[in-house]
């Protein structure tokens, strides 16, 4: 028989569940909040527990349990007294459904107030937490929805990454859509072992022959403090990259078996054991306070609370991936993802399956680049004399414009300098471009093809753009001197021979004119390498823009109008459209990266050139195809309305009109762009507004520095020149 105590309790308990039907739905809880402009904060200080728990309670995670329950279900009473639901409303579903791609279109709300779209969640279906202590173990961040998403993978239920954070002893996992474990791990070793065993982090694959990406932990400060480690790096160690290898923080991983990367226990440091046949034991670890997200990349995210930086890296995890390192070490690390170099064989006569090469991608091996790639201090220019100057008839010299010129007298006349910004040129300009997959091949006085990817030896100085072909047996005559040379980054006209990459020669080819190359170096073993990675970052940036209120296909009007302020409407997800900026950019820049220091000298090699993902050629096709796109546009927007442009900075050009907008010099008919021109608009390849500055300005900014030819393109997003390099 059951004592009298344990019957009781019984009783208890059935109350409780009885009891809860006294408190209204979870999310008639949140609206009633709102309502009343009360924060969970606010709630949570009155009713003596923690914000999260408040957050549990209107998602329906959790629910409050006595003395919390009464004195919770008293205030809801209250409210709900002051603030009825609307008629049209059913108190116990929200009126507009929360998803994380919702985003309101600009005919229906005003563009500087959008939802602001939350990180992908788990599915109702894994909602009960993992629970790793005696407190409820989990809890629903603040501001953080949970929508209903497609099925995950249950390895990796709680997402890709958590932000780890300690408040008063207490040990936090912020995860994806707001969730909160407890971690019980008191020490580096044991919080690894946790994250591997326990936390269900990472992500699934990009490709059949990919692996899965390891589980990030960013640690915040506070977690920094209570497990041993420094809350900033010293100067030596910041020199470093690194903690030294006495550390006792990296004597205890060591103790525990585990192993440390070559580039040690610094702002982004791999731990990790020697896989076990398929089964990887690696976990990532990002220090923010150690600049591990450099601001020139995340801007503010570093300072951001646990729960905003973990729903801002989880929006880029889901949409890029699971960050690797810097934004330049993940652009590249996007690229390996969708091209392994191996895969598994076919069995064989016994069954067993091997690692062969996997067709399309790199390969698991480094190739030499071909002599002209190569840059400045390579091993292959070793035997050069010490001072010797390369001409480009020695190197391939494939860069993005930088150029400008004096304003003609009827453009002085004019009232505005107008920018104009490319939408992510350089991801367009590797859209759909065929590159070298293997090693270069030499040839002697090669017929050029342009569909063979290759550097060639040619000389384009015979090139007249003052006439030139815009289309099929269509020649049109343009003013060649107020253009820039597609051929060069500086935008001056080639005088002999000079080595230049497919996509350049071809577009000579395109004008109308006969090349004739000398030598060349191209690979026959070629193909799209770069479309996957792409199209993952193009689809990464359009979706976060359209969070934002920004569209793609709008009109030209309301593109403008959408794009006015768009930062201010979420910063954080304005962050991450930064981010994939500069996962693009510094992915291609990874392409050919330099010696960073270590003791080098010039002839010998350095740590990057032992990857197969060191490839200058590659590097050098994008950026000419980047340059030929814009000079394309130019050409045929001069044909059209006899309008040139005055300074051209990478992807923004500027023009001296009367108006102050784009609208008021790019010819639209009926609504659609000139042909082959410029065309506003959020897709990649496609322009918007950079900037409006007065004429008077951009004449007074040349006086003052006395550079006539000043790169305008440079200061017009605001006006602000604060100097001049190289006395330009």
């Amino acid at each position: 028989m059951p004592t009298e105590n344990e019957l009781l309790s019984a009783v208890d308990a059935l109350l409780n569940q009885v009891d809860q039907n006294d408190l209204p739905p979870p999310a008639e809880r949140k609206r009633l909040r709102e309502a009343a402009e009360l924060s969970q904060t606010q709630i949570a200080k009155v009713l003596g527990t923690r914000r999260e728990a408040v957050g549990n309670w209107e998602t329906g995670k959790t629910e409050p349990r006595p003395p919390q329950r009464t004195a919770y279900a008293r205030l809801l009473e209250g409210l709900a007294a002051r603030f009825p639901a609307p008629d049209n409303e059913s108190p116990s579903e929200p009126a507009v459904p929360e998803t994380f791609t919702a985003a309101p279109a600009l005919a229906t709300a005003a563009p500087s107030e959008p939802a602001a779209p939350e990180a992908p969640a788990r599915p109702a279906a894994t909602a009960r937490p993992l629970s790793t202590s005696r407190r409820p173990g989990a809890k629903k961040a603040a501001n953080a929805t949970a929508p209903t998403a497609a099925a995950v993978d249950p390895r990796f239920e709680n997402g890709p990454l958590a932000v780890v954070d300690c408040e008063d002893g207490q040990v936090s996992a912020y995860c994806v859509g707001g969730l909160v474990l407890d971690v019980p791990a008191k020490s580096i070793p044991s919080l690894v072992d946790w994250t591997l065993k326990e936390a269900k982090l990472g992500q699934p694959k990009l490709s059949g022959p990919g692996k899965d990406a390891d589980p990030l932990i960013v640690l915040t400060q506070s977690a920094l403090e209570r497990y041993g480690l420094p809350v900033a790096l010293s100067e030596e160690e910041r020199l470093a990259g690194r903690i030294p290898e006495g550390h006792k923080v990296i004597k205890q991983l060591a103790r525990a078996d585990w192993k440390l990367t070559k580039r040690g226990f610094g702002p982004w440091a791999r731990i990790y054991r020697p896989a076990q046949g398929s089964e990887r034991n690696c976990v990532q670890l990002c220090i923010p306070s150690w600049n591990a997200l450099d601001t020139r990349h995340w801007g503010e995210a570093g300072q951001l609370a646990p729960a905003d930086l973990a729903r801002l890296l989880a929006v880029y995890a889901s949409r890029v991936m699971t960050p690797r390192g810097s934004t330049a070490v993940t652009g590249l690390e996007l690229m390996t993802a969708f091209h392994p170099p191996t895969r598994a064989s076919e069995p064989d006569e016994t069954g067993k399956r091997h690692s062969e090469y996997n067709p399309g991608s790199l390969g698991k091996d480094p190739v030499d680049c071909a002599p002209c790639e190569a840059p400045d201090g390579h091993p292959l220019l070793k035997d050069l004399p010490r001072f010797h100057t390369r001409t480009t008839a020695e190197k391939l010299f494939e860069e993005a414009y930088d150029w400008a010129r004096p304003l003609t007298d009827a453009e002085c006349t004019k009232r505005h300098l107008v920018g104009i910004d490319v939408n992510m040129a350089f991801a367009a300009g590797a859209n759909g471009l065929t590159v070298g997959l293997g090693a270069p091949t030499h040839v002697k006085a090669p017929v050029f093809d342009p569909k063979l990817p290759g550097a060639w030896l040619v000389d384009l100085s015979h090139v007249d753009l003052s006439k030139v072909k815009v289309a099929k047996d269509k020649w049109v005559e343009l003013d060649g001197s107020l253009l820039p040379s597609p051929f060069t980054p500086k935008g001056e006209r080639p005088d002999g021979p000079a080595w230049y990459a497919t996509p350049t020669v071809a577009y000579a080819v395109e004008l109308g004119y006969d090349v004739t190359p000398i030598e060349a170096w191209v690979r026959y073993d070629n193909g799209r390498y770069l479309d996957s990675w792409y199209n993952r970052l193009r689809d990464a940036f359009l979706a976060t823009m359209a969070d934002l209120g920004v569209d793609a296909d709008m009109a030209p009007a309301d593109f403008l109008a959408a794009m006015d302020g768009w930062r201010r409407r979420d910063p954080q997800l304005a962050i991450v459209v930064d981010a994939v900026k500069a996962t693009v950019k510094g992915g291609l820049g990874k392409l050919r990266e330099r010696p960073r220091g270590e003791g080098w000298r010039s002839g010998e090699p350095w740590r990057a050139l032992s990857r197969p993902t060191w490839r200058p050629d590659i590097r050098a096709a994008v950026i000419s195809r980047t340059r030929i796109n814009l000079h394309r546009k130019i050409v045929k927007h001069a044909a059209f309305t006899g309008q040139y442009p005055v300074a051209i900075l990478s992807d923004c050009v500027v023009y001296a009109v009367d108006g102050e907008s784009p609208l008021d010099f790019l010819p639209y008919r009926d609504g659609k762009p000139l042909p082959g021109g410029f065309k506003l608009g959020i897709n990649p390849g496609l322009v918007k507004w950079e900037g409006t500055q007065e004429v008077l300005w951009g004449e007074g900014v040349r006086e003052q520095f006395n550079a006539p030819e000043l790169n305008l393109a440079r200061y017009i997003k605001d006006g602000t020149v604060t100097d001049v390099d190289n006395g330009e």
